[in-house]
Protein backbone atom coordinates (compact mmCIF):
# COMPACT_ATOMS: atom_id res chain seq x y z
CA UNK A 1 0.00 0.00 0.00
CA UNK A 2 1.21 3.68 -0.98
CA UNK A 3 1.71 6.00 2.07
CA UNK A 4 -0.64 9.18 1.54
CA UNK A 5 0.80 12.52 1.34
CA UNK A 6 -0.99 15.66 2.90
CA UNK A 7 -0.29 17.38 -0.52
CA UNK A 8 -1.91 16.27 -3.52
CA UNK A 9 0.68 17.92 -5.40
CA UNK A 10 2.99 14.75 -4.38
CA UNK A 11 0.96 11.98 -5.28
CA UNK A 12 3.26 10.97 -8.29
CA UNK A 13 6.26 11.99 -6.37
CA UNK A 14 5.72 9.34 -3.61
CA UNK A 15 6.16 6.44 -5.65
CA UNK A 16 9.26 8.04 -7.64
CA UNK A 17 10.93 9.07 -4.60
CA UNK A 18 10.41 5.51 -3.24
CA UNK A 19 11.48 3.98 -6.86
CA UNK A 20 14.41 5.74 -6.89
CA UNK A 21 15.41 4.68 -3.06
CA UNK A 22 14.72 0.91 -4.73
CA UNK A 23 16.97 1.46 -7.57
CA UNK A 24 19.98 3.51 -5.91
CA UNK A 25 20.14 0.15 -3.81
CA UNK A 26 19.65 -2.31 -7.15
CA UNK A 27 21.71 -0.41 -9.08
CA UNK A 28 25.00 -0.30 -6.89
CA UNK A 29 24.61 -3.81 -6.18
CA UNK A 30 27.82 -5.47 -6.27
CA UNK A 31 29.75 -2.82 -7.73
CA UNK A 32 33.09 -2.76 -5.53
CA UNK A 33 35.16 -0.05 -4.52
CA UNK A 34 37.83 -0.14 -7.03
CA UNK A 35 35.41 -0.07 -9.77
CA UNK A 36 33.24 2.78 -8.49
CA UNK A 37 36.24 5.12 -9.03
CA UNK A 38 36.72 4.28 -12.37
CA UNK A 39 35.97 6.67 -15.50
CA UNK A 40 35.64 5.75 -19.13
CA UNK A 41 38.67 7.39 -21.30
CA UNK A 42 38.68 10.02 -18.66
CA UNK A 43 35.53 11.14 -20.06
CA UNK A 44 32.70 9.97 -17.68
CA UNK A 45 32.22 10.73 -14.06
CA UNK A 46 33.26 7.93 -11.62
CA UNK A 47 30.24 6.21 -10.23
CA UNK A 48 31.11 7.35 -7.34
CA UNK A 49 30.65 11.13 -7.84
CA UNK A 50 27.05 9.91 -9.37
CA UNK A 51 26.54 8.23 -6.39
CA UNK A 52 27.76 11.24 -4.28
CA UNK A 53 25.44 13.98 -6.55
CA UNK A 54 22.32 11.08 -6.40
CA UNK A 55 22.56 11.75 -2.35
CA UNK A 56 23.12 15.19 -2.42
CA UNK A 57 20.14 15.72 -4.09
CA UNK A 58 18.29 13.93 -1.46
CA UNK A 59 20.22 16.25 1.44
CA UNK A 60 18.90 19.65 -0.76
CA UNK A 61 15.58 18.03 -1.28
CA UNK A 62 15.35 17.59 2.70
CA UNK A 63 16.87 21.08 3.30
CA UNK A 64 14.04 22.42 1.22
CA UNK A 65 11.70 21.08 2.55
CA UNK A 66 12.69 22.07 6.40
CA UNK A 67 15.08 18.97 7.79
CA UNK A 68 18.69 20.97 8.78
CA UNK A 69 20.54 17.71 8.14
CA UNK A 70 24.30 18.36 6.75
CA UNK A 71 25.50 16.27 3.24
CA UNK A 72 28.70 15.41 5.25
CA UNK A 73 30.60 15.20 1.97
CA UNK A 74 28.32 18.63 0.22
CA UNK A 75 31.83 20.11 -0.71
CA UNK A 76 32.26 17.47 -3.09
CA UNK A 77 29.05 17.45 -4.82
CA UNK A 78 26.62 20.69 -4.21
CA UNK A 79 24.89 21.82 -7.08
CA UNK A 80 26.90 19.04 -9.31
CA UNK A 81 30.24 20.77 -8.73
CA UNK A 82 32.39 19.23 -11.18
CA UNK A 83 34.91 15.75 -10.42
CA UNK A 84 38.12 16.77 -9.53
CA UNK A 85 40.50 14.07 -9.41
CA UNK A 86 42.72 16.11 -7.46
CA UNK A 87 39.74 15.58 -4.17
CA UNK A 88 39.27 12.40 -1.84
CA UNK A 89 36.57 10.98 -2.65
CA UNK A 90 34.56 9.21 -0.21
CA UNK A 91 33.86 5.57 -0.78
CA UNK A 92 31.01 3.90 -1.62
CA UNK A 93 30.15 2.51 1.51
CA UNK A 94 30.01 5.69 3.08
CA UNK A 95 27.71 7.21 0.50
CA UNK A 96 25.42 4.16 0.46
CA UNK A 97 24.83 5.01 4.90
CA UNK A 98 24.68 8.49 4.07
CA UNK A 99 21.80 7.74 1.31
CA UNK A 100 19.88 5.23 4.15
CA UNK A 101 20.33 8.09 6.81
CA UNK A 102 19.07 10.83 4.65
CA UNK A 103 16.03 9.14 2.68
CA UNK A 104 13.87 8.12 5.05
CA UNK A 105 13.83 11.65 6.80
CA UNK A 106 13.05 13.32 3.58
CA UNK A 107 10.60 10.82 2.59
CA UNK A 108 8.82 11.77 6.25
CA UNK A 109 9.17 15.46 5.03
CA UNK A 110 8.03 14.61 1.91
CA UNK A 111 4.30 12.77 3.37
CA UNK A 112 3.85 15.99 5.81
CA UNK A 113 4.09 18.85 3.15
CA UNK A 114 1.62 20.98 2.69
CA UNK A 115 0.06 22.79 -0.54
CA UNK A 116 1.27 25.69 1.22
CA UNK A 117 5.08 24.38 1.45
CA UNK A 118 4.56 23.12 -2.02
CA UNK A 119 3.85 26.39 -3.38
CA UNK A 120 6.76 29.02 -1.42
CA UNK A 121 9.13 30.67 -3.83
CA UNK A 122 11.93 29.42 -3.99
CA UNK A 123 14.45 30.90 -6.18
CA UNK A 124 16.97 28.69 -8.12
CA UNK A 125 17.90 31.01 -10.92
CA UNK A 126 16.88 29.35 -13.93
CA UNK A 127 15.24 33.02 -15.44
CA UNK A 128 12.62 31.26 -17.53
CA UNK A 129 9.28 31.82 -17.99
CA UNK A 130 7.88 28.29 -18.07
CA UNK A 131 9.62 27.25 -15.08
CA UNK A 132 7.84 28.98 -11.78
CA UNK A 133 10.33 28.80 -9.28
CA UNK A 134 8.78 27.44 -6.16
CA UNK A 135 9.44 24.66 -3.84
CA UNK A 136 6.77 22.00 -5.88
CA UNK A 137 9.55 22.43 -9.03
CA UNK A 138 12.00 22.36 -6.92
CA UNK A 139 10.99 18.77 -5.75
CA UNK A 140 10.44 17.95 -9.65
CA UNK A 141 13.97 18.77 -10.47
CA UNK A 142 15.30 16.44 -8.18
CA UNK A 143 13.19 13.48 -9.19
CA UNK A 144 14.57 14.31 -12.67
CA UNK A 145 17.80 13.99 -11.26
CA UNK A 146 18.02 11.29 -9.82
CA UNK A 147 16.10 9.78 -12.94
CA UNK A 148 19.26 11.44 -14.70
CA UNK A 149 21.74 9.79 -12.43
CA UNK A 150 20.34 5.81 -12.01
CA UNK A 151 20.57 5.77 -15.81
CA UNK A 152 23.85 7.18 -15.83
CA UNK A 153 24.41 4.33 -13.44
CA UNK A 154 22.86 1.59 -14.97
CA UNK A 155 25.02 2.27 -18.25
CA UNK A 156 28.23 2.67 -16.34
CA UNK A 157 27.43 -0.69 -15.26
CA UNK A 158 27.33 -2.38 -18.24
CA UNK A 159 30.12 -0.55 -19.48
CA UNK A 160 32.16 -1.49 -16.38
CA UNK A 161 31.45 -5.19 -16.95
CA UNK A 162 28.86 -6.00 -14.78
CA UNK A 163 25.60 -7.32 -15.77
CA UNK A 164 22.54 -5.26 -15.84
CA UNK A 165 20.54 -4.21 -13.07
CA UNK A 166 18.03 -6.67 -11.56
CA UNK A 167 14.79 -5.73 -10.34
CA UNK A 168 14.51 -7.26 -7.10
CA UNK A 169 12.68 -4.87 -5.13
CA UNK A 170 13.04 -4.57 -1.58
CA UNK A 171 9.71 -5.02 -0.23
CA UNK A 172 11.22 -4.08 3.59
CA UNK A 173 12.44 -0.43 2.01
CA UNK A 174 9.74 1.60 3.05
CA UNK A 175 11.21 4.85 2.19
Amino acid sequence: MMDRSTSKKLDIVIPAFRAHSQTFVMVLDGISEEDAKKRIDGKTNHMIWMVGNFVNMRYSLGWVLGLKEEDPFSELFFQGKALDESFDYPTLAQLKESFHKISPLVYDKLLQATDEDLDKDFPMGMGVDFFKEDVLNFVGMCIGREDYLSGQLGLMRKILGYEGMKYNFDKDLKY
